[in-house]
């Protein structure tokens, strides 16, 4: 008889548990999660009646491989781009309740006497939503077209993000055993300068090296080149001394800018199922149910700061960014959880050896808990709202609306704000790329070439010359790269003591100039060679070479943000945060719907529903402000602009609210939500709506009105325009922002 590994026999049985248990809960309409969780205690070591697990150690690899996919995935669906458009009201809230999280979460493990490292990966444990919950909740409940929708889920990219710094953090301060200090600053500097390595480089070379081979790849070679991406990148990370999940990410984050990022997703989906199926029986094994039993009372008080903490702070965090109170509760109430990157946080400190065995279950009893609470908590929004507004007294109310109209109102950035936005780019950007290159020519480059060359001053000599004339075009860009010329124009010529300040600034971007030259020189040359060197041929070469240099900084720059906004100029659909309780939503046009083969005319949306069409997409063809006479057909895709009670209404038009089933925010929709404030100085003041021709200068439709705190939806055409009235205008971003002349 043939011996079967014992890896085989307990993967069947996880495998064999999983299912059974999936299926449970999928007939109970229970997160899959939990049935994963729950056929790793069954099959774990802390419960006899049913075979157990032998090869752990295997088991654990697996489960390993299985967070890899995980958080590859998770950089699929993340986006630096997408991560730049969350928006304030996202950025705010997200940063205002991870920190108060980490520290409740903190100052609760140091009430209970835990230890300072428990403590603090306790912090880490509960500041961290869970995604795949929230989505799943938004299905059932249908409010995945509402807005505070779109506000958590711009939340919840800004805390995938913090996640994945934290697990950097946390192992870096379990080790030091200090909140701050020289080693912790490093790593975080560190991290800093790798993840903008990783991001400039990947973008830079692997949506080209896609492209190139496009024709090449059928869905077998994408899915294994992506593979090969993300492990590459992972071992990349940990010789750089990074975790192997940060590395996966990084790599997903790079192909989410490529046109294949879809196909990615797609193709990689039941490998991340079926590995992440693994991890997550894994986390059951470990569960000790008498652990629970005797930590019963902690699980009860932390479940409270999850449920009680997270809603607060996510509520008070998006008044601050200016979200109205009924949404600010809405999405506070949403995100009482915790999930996935819980148990990866709680698995590091495992895996570290510097906290507690008891951590982890504890950490899995509160997400089991807060999981079944979710959907009861969103539902609980609108009462809890209510009761809310009327404890409030009336001033407090007003005060409120009045600071969510003027948050949300879009202000001119002056010219000092895009000056030293356009330097600070140019110089980390830039930065970056020459201390790595400085990096590589001293580590890697310098002493392969002494092994092959037996006279070291010519090694060092060819080793300068090859690094400089890499380094050459970001010198350039250092020293001369200037992208707002307007705005310093202004600065330069409005006012004398504007001056001062911007000849510093270029002698800050010279001065650092200077430095990387003579860092790279002295490493081969004495400093009085270096000097001879830099005078004499770096400074000519550059006088001499400066239109050569120009041209080809010029081309990289050219590719990179081409790279960069392949997946625009391939027409994808993107991400979208409205700010006010009219907002956009995305809808698919079903075969039954009443809406089908009538005109928008006769539907008149506008009149009984008070519902703007702004767009319609019909296979390739894009329909930008349809006029009244364009017909709705089957499966059209149609944007639309109205409340969330608009919307719901609208919705059983309709049937379904996205092909795939996902939340949509936007990261190139040509359509966008506007609102300006209009001032005496535009020409619009006193015109009527028709009369402004806001529809034909910016292909926009003026929806949303806002005068002395009172608001009108789908104004009539005849409303004349006065100074200080906020208008809100769907319609094209650049056009609108044009025409009214802001930055």
């Amino acid at each position: 008889m043939n011996h079967v590994p014992q890896l085989i026999i307990d993967l069947a049985l996880i495998l064999g548990a999983a299912g059974v248990t999936t299926i449970i809960f999928k007939r109970l309409k229970q997160p899959l999660v939990l049935g994963y969780i729950l056929a790793g205690l069954l099959v774990g070591p802390n419960f006899p009646l049913f075979p157990t697990i032998l090869d752990l150690e295997s088991i654990r690899i697996w489960a390993e491989i299985g967070v890899i996919f995980l958080l590859f995935n998770l950089g699929l669906e993340f986006s630096f781009k997408k991560l730049v458009k969350v928006g304030s009201t996202a950025a705010i809230s997200g940063l205002f309740e991870v920190f108060f999280m980490l520290l409740c979460g903190y100052t609760a493990g140091r009430l209970m006497d835990w230890s300072f490292t428990d403590s603090l990966f306790l912090g880490g444990i509960l500041a961290i939503s869970s995604t795949t919950i929230i989505i799943r909740a938004f299905d059932e409940l249908r409010v995945k077209t509402h807005q505070f929708a779109s506000v958590v889920m711009g939340i919840l990219i800004i805390e995938d993000l913090v996640a994945v710094l934290l697990m950097v953090l946390l192992s870096t301060m379990a080790i030091s055993q200090q909140f701050v200090g020289v080693e912790m600053l490093a790593s975080v500097g560190k991290l800093m300068f790798f993840l903008i390595l990783w991001f400039l480089s990947g973008i830079f070379l692997f949506p080209s090296f896609l492209r190139s081979f496009k024709n090449l790849m059928n869905d077998e070679t994408i899915l294994i080149t992506s593979i090969a991406l993300c492990f590459m990148m992972v071992v990349i990370a940990t010789k750089a001394g990074f975790s192997a999940a940060l590395g996966a990410f990084i790599m997903g984050s790079i192909l989410a800018e490529t046109t294949q990022a879809e196909k990615i997703e797609h193709l990689l989906k039941p490998v991340k199922e079926l590995f992440g199926a693994i991890f997550f029986v894994s986390v059951g094994m470990l569960i000790d149910p008498s652990v629970l039993v005797e930590y019963a009372l902690p699980l009860f008080f932390l479940v409270l700061i999850v449920m009680v903490g997270k809603t607060v702070f996510v509520s008070i965090g998006s008044l601050i960014a200016g979200q109205p109170l009924r949404t600010s509760i809405q999405a506070g109430l949403s995100l009482s959880q915790i999930g996935e990157f819980s148990f990866i946080i709680a698995n590091l400190g495992l895996s570290l050896g510097v906290v507690s065995e008891f951590l982890y279950p504890i950490a899995v009893g509160v997400s089991v808990i807060t999981t079944f609470t979710t959907p009861y908590m969103i539902r609980a929004a609108d009462p809890v709202y209510n009761l809310v507004r009327q404890k409030m007294p009336e001033r407090w109310y007003k005060a409120l609306n009045r600071y969510t109209n003027t948050t949300q109102t879009i202000n001119e950035s002056s010219h000092w704000d895009e000056v030293l936005k356009d330097y600070a780019q140019v110089i980390v950007t830039n930065s970056v790329v020459i201390v790595a290159l400085l990096l590589i020519a001293s580590n890697v480059l310098f002493p392969i070439i002494q092994q092959r060359m037996a006279n070291p001053v010519l090694g060092g000599v060819l080793t300068a010359i090859l690094t400089l004339l890499t380094m050459a075009p970001f010198l350039w860009a250092l020293i001369f790269k200037r992208s707002n010329r307007s705005s310093y124009k202004a600065l330069w010529v409005d006012r004398k003591f504007n001056r001062g300040p911007l000849v510093l600034l270029e002698l800050l971007r010279v001065s650092l100039a200077v430095l990387y030259a003579s860092l790279l020189l002295n490493t081969f040359f004495s400093i009085g060679v270096a000097t001879v060197i830099t005078g004499l041929i770096i400074i000519p070469a550059f006088v001499l070479f400066y239109q050569k240099l120009q041209q080809f900084y010029h081309r990289i720059e050219s590719r990179f943000i081409q790279n960069l906004n392949s997946r625009e100029q391939d027409g994808k659909s993107n991400y979208i945060l409205p700010p006010w309780n009219a907002h956009l939503a995305f809808f698919n046009i079903s075969a039954d719907s009443p809406l089908v083969g009538k005109s928008l005319n006769s539907l008149q949306l506008r009149e009984k529903y008070g519902i703007n069409v702004v767009m319609i997409e019909r296979g390739s063809k894009r329909i930008l402000l349809p006029n009244q006479y364009e017909v709705l057909f089957p499966s059209d895709r149609i944007e639309v602009i109205g409340t969330d009670e608009q919307l719901s209404v609208f919705r059983t038009l309709v049937e379904t609210v996205s092909a795939d089933g996902k939340i949509l925010l936007a990261d190139d929709n040509p359509i966008s939500l506007e609102h300006i404030k209009v001032l005496s100085s535009h020409t619009i003041t006193g015109q009527t709506i028709r009369e402004s021709r806001i529809r034909e200068y910016t292909n926009g439709l003026i929806v949303g009105l806002e005068r002395e705190g009172t608001r009108i939806l789908n104004p009539d055409s005849t409303e004349i325009i006065n100074p200080g009235d906020v208008i809100w205008i769907a319609g094209d971003r650049k056009l609108i922002r044009q025409i009214f002349q802001i930055s």
